[in-house]
C-alpha cells in the first residue's frame, strides 16, 4: 500500500558535481534503512542503470528511490550532476521539498554544484550541506565551507537558506556526522536530519486529484510509463482520469489500470496513494512530461518551471561513406528520424527539427556531452549515421534557418 499521511513524506533530491560520491552515497542510505536483504547480492553504484553511465561514472537520467524510515518514507531523487542534462534537473526538483548538497572535501563546489543549486535556490528550496570524502589525505573540510557559504551568497540565497545544517561524511564507507570531532558510525544522523529539516510536502488530499508528469520512460510490458507528484488528492487504481497539458488543452481520457509506488529501486504496484508521494502510472499513450494527469473535474493545469533552451546543435544525415553498412543495420533516414523523434518525446531538453527534403536533422542540446551521449547510444542500438561540427543553437535553428 501507499503512504497515507503526506506529513509522514520527505521528497528530496541529491545533488552534486560530477564524481563526488553522491550514488555511492545512495547505495549505501539503501543498504543502512533494509532496503536490501542482508544476503542480498547488490552491485555498486545501483541508480546508474544505463550502460553508459557505469562506464563513465556519471549520472546521466534523473532516477528515483524511495526508503522507509522511522515509520515515514523518504523519497529520494539522484539527479545528473552535469549542466549539459539541465532539462533532468529542473524537472525533478520541481517533485522535491529539500536537497541535499554533497560536496568533496578537497575538491569544493565545483561548476555543476553552482549550476544545479542555482536551481534550487531559485525554488525557495532549503538545503542540507554534506561534505563527503573527509578520508581523503587532501581533505580540507573548514574551507570548502567556507566556499560553499560564499557560494550560496553569489547565488542570492536568503537568509533561511544560508542557515543550512551541515554534515560531514564519507559515503563509501557509510558514515556521517554533525562535526568532525562526532562518532563516525553510520548515515543515520542524515536520514534523521532529513525528517527533521526538510518540510513535509505542501499538498492538499482532500481536493481532486492532480499530478505533474516529471520523468517519461518506456516498458515492453507496461507501455509508456510516467513518474510525477501527486499534487492533491488520492489516485486509486480503476479511476479514471484525463490528462491536460500546460495550456489547458486535454489531451487524453484514461483509466488508471496501473499504478506503482517506488520502494528501494523497484516499482512495486499499490492500490492507491496520497497527496505528496511521488507515483508511476503506466499505460498512457498520449501523456508526455510535464502534462498534468488530474481527476476529469480538474480544469487547470498544475503550474512547472520552464525549461532551459539548447545551447548547442549538430546536423545528423544518413552515412553516405564508402563503409556504409559496414557496422551498423539502422541506416536510412526513416530509422534515424523515428529514433530521433522518440529521443525528442522523452527528453524535454531536446529539440529535433527536418531539413526540407527531409534527409538531414538538427538536433540540438544543452551541450557537448548531452548530444554525444545521445549519439553514442544511437551507435550502440545499431545506428549509422554521419555528424556535423557542433555550432551553437540559435532560436532560428528551430524554425529551420
Amino acid at each position: 500500500m501507499g503512504a497515507t499521511d503526506p506529513n509522514k513524506i520527505r521528497n528530496i533530491a541529491i545533488i552534486a558535481h560530477v564524481d563526488h560520491g553522491k550514488t555511492t552515497l545512495i547505495d549505501n542510505i539503501l543498504k543502512q534503512s533494509g532496503t536490501f536483504r542482508e544476503n542480498q547480492n547488490v552491485e555498486e553504484r545501483v541508480m546508474d542503470s544505463n550502460d553508459l553511465e557505469k562506464e563513465r561514472g556519471i549520472t546521466i537520467l534523473a532516477k528515483c528511490t524511495a526508503i522507509d524510515w522511522d515509520g515515514s518514507r523518504i523519497n529520494i531523487i539522484d539527479t545528473p550532476g552535469h549542466a549539459d542534462f539541465g532539462g533532468e534537473v529542473e524537472r525533478v526538483l520541481n517533485m522535491c521539498d529539500g536537497v541535499i548538497l554533497l560536496t568533496d572535501s578537497a575538491e569544493g563546489p565545483l561548476p555543476q554544484t553552482k549550476f544545479v543549486l542555482g536551481k534550487a535556490l531559485k525554488l525557495g528550496i532549503k538545503p542540507i550541506v554534506m561534505i563527503n570524502k573527509i578520508d581523503r589525505s587532501d581533505a580540507r573540510p573548514d574551507e570548502v565551507l567556507d566556499e560553499i557559504f560564499d557560494l550560496f551568497v553569489s547565488l542570492d540565497a536568503t537568509d533561511e537558506q544560508l542557515d543550512f545544517p551541515v554534515l560531514y561524511a564519507s559515503g563509501r564507507d557509510g558514515w556521517c556526522a554533525q562535526s568532525l570531532e562526532a562518532p563516525r558510525e553510520n548515515l543515520h544522523p542524515l536520514l534523521d536530519l532529513v525528517m527533521k529539516h526538510v518540510p513535509a510536502p505542501k499538498v492538499d488530499v482532500d481536493a481532486p486529484f492532480t499530478m505533474l508528469a516529471t520523468l517519461l520512460s518506456a516498458d515492453p510490458f507496461l507501455g509508456r510509463i510516467l513518474t510525477g507528484k501527486v499534487y492533491s488528492g488520492r489516485p486509486k487504481v480503476n479511476m479514471m482520469v484525463k490528462s491536460i497539458s500546460l495550456d489547458g488543452k486535454k489531451v487524453e481520457d484514461f483509466r488508471m489500470t496501473k499504478l506503482f509506488a517506488y520502494r528501494g529501486i523497484e516499482k512495486v504496484p499499490v492500490d492507491q496513494a496520497v497527496a505528496g508521494d511521488i507515483i508511476v502510472v503506466a499505460g498512457m499513450s498520449k501523456t508526455s512530461v510535464a502534462d498534468t494527469i488530474c481527476d476529469p473535474a480538474v480544469a487547470n493545469p498544475v503550474a512547472t518551471q520552464p525549461i532551459d533552451p539548447p545551447t548547442m546543435a549538430v546536423t545528423i544525415t544518413v552515412n553516405d561513406s564508402p563503409y556504409a553498412g559496414t557496422e551498423g543495420k539502422k541506416l536510412t533516414s526513416t530509422m534515424i528520424r523515428e529514433r530521433l523523434m522518440a529521443e525528442a518525446e522523452t527528453n524535454v531538453a531536446i529539440r529535433v527539427t527536418e531539413s526540407a527534403g527531409r534527409d538531414a536533422f538538427d538536433l540540438a542540446g544543452r551541450g557537448e556531452l548531452q548530444l554525444g551521449v545521445l549519439i553514442e547510444t544511437m551507435r550502440r542500438e545499431g545506428f549509422e549515421l554521419s555528424v556535423s561540427r557542433p555550432r551553437v543553437h540559435l532560436k532560428k535553428d528551430e524554425t529551420g534557418a
